[in-house]
């Protein structure tokens, strides 16, 4: 902390914020905001933020105010004792969304938060406490957390937030039964179950007491413990005296926090109405503004006057209301860059977004960076731009500020808890970031925010978002950079183009957080965002940046193995169709099928050509045509060749020899994660062929693959979803579904039952699912539609609270026009209300999918924001590499792998409690081997 000079009336209050966010929790009754956000922690950290700004009386009123969270689970103290804190059990459900809102208070309210990774919160206390102490500076640490006590003593006393009760040098003796100074001591000994402090078995608080007041401190106890007469605690002080010291490391708060602020900048801020009044509004904190009265009026008349009497000049022009005309800057001198950046840290929110030579963020450099404070006021900060083609860019390249430089000022205000970055996929950012040693928290996300609105209504691209809702045409990338042959990269934009494009992008971002923020809430999405999509980009980089290791030579014989198949299939088709062609091409194909051999069925297409889709020659083939049914083997052949076994080979990253893919949080309707480049999604795992690229999947050396699976979770779903007892009954009893099924429709029993038929009633429980129709049911089974009626008529027979729960979800999606998932996530049907038939029935169908397909995404996005942590806390080394449908693909240890899959099926298992309590058992199936085949 720097050494500015305290006053001698000054009274530093030091709020202890994580240590109250769970007293508020626990004092305070449940309560929620019209939208169903809990926010009865949120209330009760207000009230005492409003309390030490308002009422205490003014000798206790503080000069100096900070409030101090805690910056993660993971500490120094894990690195000394990796047991330290394992048995925590994760916050409530409903208190995890009121995290961010705790902070949003603190910034509402005008005061200064710090918090600094790897140290707790008490440590920065610690650090404060005793600078204050050097300099004579009053210090109130609020908090009744008993190991703060070790800090009473000079002018340092604690307020228990609570009983409004002050705690001197005299209450920590009737506590402890020791003074302030051998508080330590004591807690080394008797160690704390709850944060699991091992201490010296048999040894309590009193105990230890004694100890210390008559031996004088834990040093000199430990090399006289051969004194002490009872046996058993002289055998304990001497056999666990290194636990004893370890526990002291483990209690003793550190004092040498490096610290962001200074001691002037925690200084008592006066109310600013501007931040104020939106966060009590937004929160019906009605009573809360009613008893602060007058101070936030007044607050908004000083708001405004102070910014008019801080201008030069003439006051500012008002900001344009939509971007076009906004007041956009370069900076290219540090001088400028700090100013924004200081700007940013007052404001408490800054619009942030990169700029970068690729779409790849694995291999993305930076170019520059862009920032916005207020809403058409932005500024670009190049940092590598070059001529282009060796040529200068509008005359002479404008000087940058040195790459390192830059990123040296920028990386402590992306890294401030109490300023709020906005991001438009920030996920992208963060991954470039990252290889810079930046991260970035707390953080908003506008796509994601988009997503949790109207998942499945629009796109959430930026450009689209703007258009939507600011009514603004953004400048389009390929405005700057050109297309095709004569595109260039981002770093040979001139630096005028550049700043158009990149300053509007944060400016854009900051309004479009404007606009759709306040929404959540009345929408009734916030814990849906809070969640489920803002948690989950930090967990998806780490995905990505790990990668997974991929067998080039694999891959190569894999490609060899299908072109030489492709060939031999080429010879059967030529032969079926009495001449040489070239079997890619569709047009060569159609005449073949339909003016050659004159089957039925063909449809010529705009163009004339005749029509050979995939359904075209599926239909050909299920009437018993060879040639149709040979030319789609032999496309999907081509197809697992030219994207997987050829296209991977490409996309191995060179330094890392791992494939990276890149997860999309935003592109489905009902929360799925898709990935891209390469898409691992879409490998068929029911062939042969598909099941042998994942054998190019591998594990490190010393390592293995475990896949984790959900099994059939979404007839588990649809079981709850839908209140079927019956299927209820057979998951909670672990019954083979599927012959359940075919038992209960066809009335066979279940010993002995033909597989034919269980495959049947299979194709049945995952059809319904989809809204599958009599006809796609028969074309799938290979029988007459009129049986496939039957077989689906029974079923709902005898299930009937499936076709009440359908016919129930299309009338909702009619009349709102989306249905929602059980976490609450609205999945939109557009179209559902459509003149055409056609597409009325189809999204009928995604409709019925949706809540069920939605609540399975749902889960497996707790699980995925869950597991990191689980592993740490274990003391587990497996990293999650993969996420493909319903299964995690995670690369263990080999020695760990015993100890990995339990908290793996566990966190699965157990991902929807405690928000929805699921009336079926979910189950997970872990499976290991060297590679992805293998494990599952």
């Amino acid at each position: 902390m720097p050494t500015e000079a305290g006053g001698a009336g000054d009274h530093l209050y030091l709020v202890d914020g994580s240590g109250y966010i769970f007293r508020a929790y626990h004092a305070l009754p449940p309560l929620t905001r019209a939208d169903g956000t809990p926010v009865n922690a949120v209330l009760g950290f207000s009230n005492i933020l409003a309390r030490f700004l308002s009422d205490l009386d003014s000798g206790d009123r503080p000069t100096h105010l900070a409030v101090v969270f805690d910056a993660g689970r993971t500490t120094f103290r894990n690195e000394i004792y990796p047991d330290y804190k394992a048995h925590r059990p994760p916050a409530p459900e409903d208190l995890v969304p009121q995290f961010a809102l705790i902070r949003e208070a603190t910034h509402a309210f005008n005061v200064a938060a710090i918090e600094v990774e790897g140290f707790e919160a008490d440590d920065v206390i610690a650090t404060l406490a005793v600078e204050a102490r050097r300099r004579g500076v009053r210090c109130t640490v609020v908090s009744s957390d008993k190991d703060l006590m070790q800090l009473v003593g000079g002018p340092v006393d604690m307020l228990d937030p609570v009983k409004i009760r002050r705690i001197g040098p005299d209450e920590v003796v009737e506590k402890f039964g020791v003074p302030p100074e051998k508080v330590v001591d004591v807690q080394s000994l008797m160690g704390d179950s709850v944060d699991n402090v091992p201490g010296v078995p048999g040894i309590g608080q009193k105990t230890a007491a004694e100890l210390i007041n008559l031996y004088g401190d834990l040093d000199t106890l430990l090399a006289r413990a051969g004194e002490i007469k009872q046996p058993k605690r002289r055998e304990n002080l001497q056999t666990h005296a290194d636990l004893a010291r370890v526990s002291r490391e483990l209690v003793r708060l550190k004092a040498d926090v490096p610290l962001p602020l200074g001691f002037d900048d925690l200084k008592v801020r006066p109310l600013d109405g501007a931040l104020l009044l939106p966060f009590l509004e937004q929160n019906d904190f009605k009573s809360l503004r009613s008893k602060l009265g007058g101070r936030v009026t007044s607050a908004l008349a000083g708001a405004a006057n102070r910014a008019a009497d801080a201008a030069a000049g003439p006051p500012p022009a008002p900001a344009p209301e939509t971007p076009g005309t906004a007041d956009y800057v370069t900076v290219t001198d540090e001088a400028a860059l700090a100013a924004w950046i200081a700007r940013a840290r007052a404001a408490g929110t800054v619009a942030f977004d990169t700029e970068t030579t690729s779409l790849d963020a694995m291999q993305a450099e930076l170019v520059g960076f862009s920032l916005a404070i207020e809403a058409g006021r932005a500024a670009y900060v190049p940092l590598r731009h070059r001529p282009r083609g060796g040529l200068a860019l509008d005359g002479d390249v404008p000087a940058q500020i040195p790459f390192e430089r830059a990123l040296d000022l920028l990386r402590p205000l992306l890294a401030a808890d109490d300023v709020l970055k906005i991001g438009q996929n920030l996920k992208y950012d963060m991954l470039v970031l990252r290889k810079y040693g930046i991260a970035i928290a707390p953080l908003d996300d506008t796509m994601l925010i988009s997503y949790a609105l109207e998942g499945g209504a629009h796109g959430h691209g930026m450009d689209e978002l703007a258009g939507l809702h600011l009514g603004h045409e953004t400048v389009k990338y390929d405005a700057v950079t050109g297309t095709g042959k004569d595109r260039i990269g981002f770093d040979e934009v001139s630096i005028a183009d550049a700043t158009r494009y990149a300053a509007e992008d944060a400016d854009v971002t900051l309004r479009l957080h404007a606009a759709l923020k306040p929404r959540l809430f009345r929408e009734r999405v916030a814990t849906v965002y809070e969640t489920l999509e803002r948690p989950l980009p930090q967990v998806l980089i780490e995905m990505e940046a790990a990668g997974i290791l991929v067998d080039r030579a694999e891959l190569a014989r894999l490609s060899g193995d299908f072109a030489h198949r492709m060939s031999e299939m080429e010879g059967e088709i030529h032969a079926l169709a009495g001449r040489s062609f070239n079997v890619g091409s569709p047009k060569q194909l159609g005449e073949i099928l339909f003016d050659e051999m004159k089957l039925p069925g063909g449809k010529r297409m705009k163009t004339g050509a005749w029509g050979t889709g995939a359904d075209v020659l599926e239909d050909l083939a299920d009437q018993g045509h060879e040639l149709p049914r040979k030319i789609l083997d032999w496309r999907q052949l081509a197809k697992l060749k030219s994207t997987y076994t050829d296209a991977l080979q490409g996309q191995i990253n060179p330094a890392t020899g791992r494939v990276h893919t890149s997860y999309a949080l935003a592109s489905t309707s009902t929360g799925r994660l898709s990935s891209t480049d390469p898409n691992l999604q879409n490998i068929p795992i029911r062939t042969e062929e598909g099941r042998k690229i994942r054998r190019a999947f591998v594990a490190a050396p010393g390592h293995v693959l475990m896949s984790a699976d959900y099994s059939q979770i979404e007839l588990r779903l649809l079981a709850h979803i839908a209140g079927i007892d019956s299927l209820k009954a057979a998951f909670a009893r672990g019954m083979d579904i599927h012959a359940m099924t075919a038992s209960e429709v066809f009335g066979l029993p279940v010993e002995g039952m033909d597989p034919m038929v269980r495959r049947r009633a299979k194709a049945i429980n995952f059809g319904i699912i989809y809204g599958i129709s009599a006809f796609g049911l028969a074309n799938q089974l290979g029988i007459p539609q009129g049986e496939a009626s039957a077989y689906i008529k029974r079923y709902f027979e005898r299930f009937p609270g499936i076709r009440a729960y359908m016919e129930a979800t299309k009338e909702t999606a009619h009349r709102q026009g989306f249905v929602t998932t059980v976490f609450g996530r609205k999945c939109h049907v557009p179209g559902i209300n459509d003149k055409s038939a056609a597409r009325r029935a189809f999204m009928e169908r995604a409709a019925i999918n949706a809540p069920i397909q939605g609540s399975a995404a749902d889960i497996m996005r707790r699980a995925m924001i869950r597991m990191p942590a689980a592993l740490k806390a274990a003391g587990l080394k497996a990293k999650m590499l993969l996420q493909v449908h319903d299964e995690l693909v995670f690369e263990v240890p080999e020695d760990e792998v015993e100890a990995t899959r339990p908290v793996v099926i566990k966190v699965m298992e157990g991902a929807a409690l405690p928000a929805v309590d699921i009336s079926v058992p979910l189950v997970v199936e872990a499976g290991t081997g060297r590679s992805w085949a293998e494990a599952h």
